[in-house]
């Protein structure tokens, strides 16, 4: 197991690498000098080439390319990644509050997805092609297919204009998280259920099912072994849908008004506050990376023939 670990961490540091510096290269291959737009959103009205230099002298932005970059990755590892063009505070002091809130919305939705897609899983795999089945797949399909922002509008119109149950916006109590979490359920529970539910299908008919209802096995315990065996397929899909969602919330966080990194993004991609989205662009990127270890390692603890054991 600690071999494995070692191993995904040699994997994992050199992609990281590579990612931050294509984030940091596609930045600066932007059409629009980083130091001309630090000089427009701070509202100067007459930017001249003089201004631009010094700009430039003043944020370090004359040094080679290199030289740029090595100082901000290692600035970068210490959570140091410059300031906001905008607001001329430290980017992880904007960052990191969007984070945790997009983290809390994420972590409750994945809850509910999780729970529900191994639910409706379970109960289409084991009435195959009944009306059930049938019923939840058609319905899984119409929802997943409708756009989260027409959804979104559709069910703020009834249950906040029409019923007065749920706030249209902010994060103010648990109410808040009702409308937001039921949207990105629908996104991807419709997703995820599908794969259970072919995980279980195939694992229905192998020979040790076979086996255990001839010794006489009750069908409730041979239904846990199944899933059990099932989910070693889903658990992969199931850690990777934590930074899925992560990098996803952009329409929910907009149409709710959720103070998180998609409301973030899209103010910082719209005022070109270059800093923010290289933060926002590696932070995700380490998330995916992350995740996506874990779920190895996950996938080797279950599986032994994963770490050469037989």
């Amino acid at each position: 197991m600690g071999r494995n670990i070692i191993k995904r961490l040699f994997i994992s540091i050199p992609l990281l690498l590579v990612i931050s510096f294509l984030t940091f290269v596609l930045i600066n291959l932007s059409p629009l000098d980083p130091a001309e737009a630090v000089l427009q959103t701070q509202g100067v009205p007459n930017i001249t080439d003089e201004l631009i230099a010094q700009t430039k002298e003043e944020l370090g932005m004359d040094q080679h390319f290199l030289i740029r970059y090595i100082r901000w990755l290692l600035a970068s590892l210490q959570l140091d990644f410059g300031d906001s063009y905008v607001t001329g505070q430290p980017v992880w002091s904007l960052l990191g509050p969007a984070l945790l809130n997009t983290l809390k919305l994420t972590i409750v939705s994945v809850f509910v997805i999780v729970a529900l897609s191994i639910f409706l899983g379970v109960i289409c795999a084991l009435r195959e092609g009944k009306f059930i089945d049938k019923s939840v797949r058609g319905v899984s399909f119409f929802l997943t297919s409708m756009p989260s922002y027409g959804l979104a509008a559709l069910l703020i119109w009834y249950f906040s204009v029409e019923r007065d149950w749920l706030p249209t916006s902010g994060m103010d109590s648990y109410k808040s998280y009702v409308l937001p979490v039921i949207i990105i359920t629908i996104s991807y529970a419709g997703i995820y259920f599908r794969i259970v539910r072919s995980s279980m299908l195939s694992n229905l008919y192998e020979d040790y099912v076979l086996y255990g209802r001839a010794c006489g096995l009750p069908e409730k315990k041979i239904t846990l072994h199944i899933l059990r065996n099932s989910l070693q397929v889903a658990v992969s899909v199931f850690c990777m849908s934590i930074p899925v969602i992560l990098g996803s919330t952009v329409v929910v966080e907009n149409v709710f008004a959720w103070p998180g990194l998609g409301s973030l993004s899209v103010k910082s991609i719209l005022s070109r506050d270059f800093p923010m989205i290289q933060a926002y662009v590696l932070v995700l990127a380490a998330a995916f990376v992350l995740f996506n270890t874990v779920s190895d390692l996950i996938n080797v603890a279950m599986n032994p023939k994963a770490r050469g054991e037989h």
